[in-house]
């Protein structure tokens, strides 16, 4: 069975290295990881990563420029996927298909037309802030009481418009709900767990859940330890299957994805940002090598093998298909 990750911050570490002067940098140091773990497509967001949230614009730009040198060395084994008949393609030439993605519109400032620049160069995938408040959303740490601004509603509408997928990951509460009341499309939760199991901002209530099932959109299970469980000892693959059980008896497994959030590749300056623990993995899925742990969990407690292939892959696929025209 492969596996659809709906989250990762591969890109960070490409533009890390190539900055550096390394090449080839998804070969040397991830694709093989991918494979193991049995990933054979995946969300690569453009992230900006502290300590370079001081001009996110440029630093934005390093991303795209990063990412158009790594593509020139990965041609024979890498497939940008701008549609559903893209990601067809890379499966039938047997190549690991990326959609780029958005994680936080910060470096568009106030200049929506910069998301048309984003989608022109190939994404297909948005979310409004990351942990922070901006001019547009209010992240998971940012004030309680603020939610979207005008703006962030007419972002809303854009990336509606541009058939791009809305990720309400890292909102905060308010952001949330202000989304829902905006969009007409279904949205999704690229890479956040359940509040009911460990109660940390980042998660979602179960009212948020069925929300999301509502607009016809997944969430995406999210391997990060801090999100699995306040106890590290609890911090395991078996738990983060629990958070899976929640999800489906409140949505049902037509909704559940898989968002891993792998941070083995991040610096300490990113880490210490976000991070409050020595690790920053779940026991059984410390890298992308291990991700297959978490579908012999589900087997485990009894999803069906039906149940599990819409989980790994096809929700994604469907949302996938539905929205990037």
């Amino acid at each position: 069975m492969k596996i659809f990750d709906g989250h990762s911050d591969i890109w960070t570490d490409v533009t890390q290295r190539t900055l550096k002067g390394e090449n080839d940098i998804l070969r040397k140091y991830h694709l093989d990881k991918l494979r193991k773990g049995k990933i054979e497509g995946s969300i690569f967001v453009i992230w900006i990563d502290p300590p370079y949230t001081k001009d996110p614009h440029a630093r934005s730009l390093q991303f795209v420029d990063s990412i158009k040198k790594e593509l020139e060395y990965c041609k024979d084994s890498v497939l940008i996927a701008r549609s559903y008949e893209d990601i067809e393609k890379a499966l039938a030439e047997n190549k690991f298909y990326i959609l780029i993605g958005l994680e936080g519109l910060s470096s568009i400032g106030e200049n929506l037309d910069l998301i048309d620049f984003f989608y022109d160069f190939g994404a297909r995938h948005a979310s409004l802030t990351w942990n922070e408040e901006n001019v547009l959303a209010t992240g998971a740490r940012g004030s309680a009481g603020r939610g979207l601004t005008e703006l962030g509603k007419k972002a809303v509408k854009k990336i509606n418009q541009k058939n791009m997928l809305m990720d309400v990951s890292h909102l905060n509460d308010k952001s949330f709900w202000d989304v829902v009341s905006v969009t007409n499309r279904p949205i999704i939760a690229s890479h956040s767990n359940c509040r009911a199991l460990c109660d940390v901002p980042r998660n979602l209530t179960d009212d948020q859940l069925r929300k999301i099932a509502e607009t016809g959109g997944l969430v995406g299970i999210n391997s990060f330890n801090e999100f699995v469980h306040k106890d590290e000892k609890k911090q395991t693959v078996e738990m983060l299957a629990k958070h899976v059980v929640h999800m489906a008896e409140i949505m049902g497994t037509d909704h559940i994805g898989i968002g891993m959030d792998y941070c083995d590749f991040l610096d300490d300056s990113a880490m210490s940002s976000f991070s409050s623990q020595e690790t920053s993995y779940t026991l059984g899925l410390e890298d992308a090598s291990k991700t297959y742990n978490i579908i012999t969990e589900l087997e485990k407690v009894g999803f069906s093998k039906e149940e599990i292939e819409k989980i790994a892959y096809k929700n994604f696929h469907s949302m996938i298909k539905e929205i990037i025209k």
